[in-house]
């Protein structure tokens, strides 16, 4: 057994519980097991806008630094097995072991080209090309979750998306 192995433990989640959550602590981490969840945050009307999905083998984070509140949540969209972690204690191994380092380095970069190519996604593309961008970044999530939540990822209408799907199938 490494190191890493002997930081984590499995928590089970059901479907629309919260794995982290707006104006707590974030004191762990996780990697999906199985099951998709969806970051969250909520506008000044009180609305919910989906941040980004994680789904099986990517890392779950609620902040890339531990012990500090959330600004967001993280919600179960079907029930989940993730395996988590004091993140304070995984983080006090950076740069001490090299396993955790490259771990914890590789998905930060993830997470953080993740969060480019939404914001550029959001400011510059049309929705098909957005929608196109959503298959080719959550492969495997369009049959999973509800469309409206796709749609709120994207930034647009249920009903800007339903036009996105009909031009992507007619352009195959």
């Amino acid at each position: 057994m490494t190191l890493s192995d002997s930081l984590h433990s499995t928590e089970f989640l059901k479907k629309e519980a919260y794995f982290l959550e707006h104006g707590k602590l974030c004191v762990k981490i996780g990697k999906m097991e199985r099951g998709v969840l969806r970051g969250l945050v909520y506008d000044n009307d009180g609305n919910e806008l989906t941040t980004h999905f994680y789904q099986e083998g990517e890392m779950v984070v609620g902040s890339f630094m531990p012990n500090t509140k959330m600004t967001m949540s993280i919600q179960a969209m079907e029930d989940c097995q993730i395996s988590i972690a004091n993140y304070a204690e995984v983080m006090s191994y950076v740069n001490k072991d090299k396993q955790i380092t490259e771990i914890i380095t590789r998905e930060f970069q993830k997470l953080n080209h993740q969060l480019q190519s939404r914001l550029v996604s959001l400011l510059n593309l049309t929705s098909l090309e957005k929608y196109k961008r959503f298959l080719k970044d959550y492969p495997g999530l369009l049959n999973r979750i509800p469309h409206y939540y796709i749609a709120n990822y994207l930034g647009i209408t249920p009903t800007q998306l339903s036009r996105a799907r009909k031009q992507f199938s007619q352009q195959m």
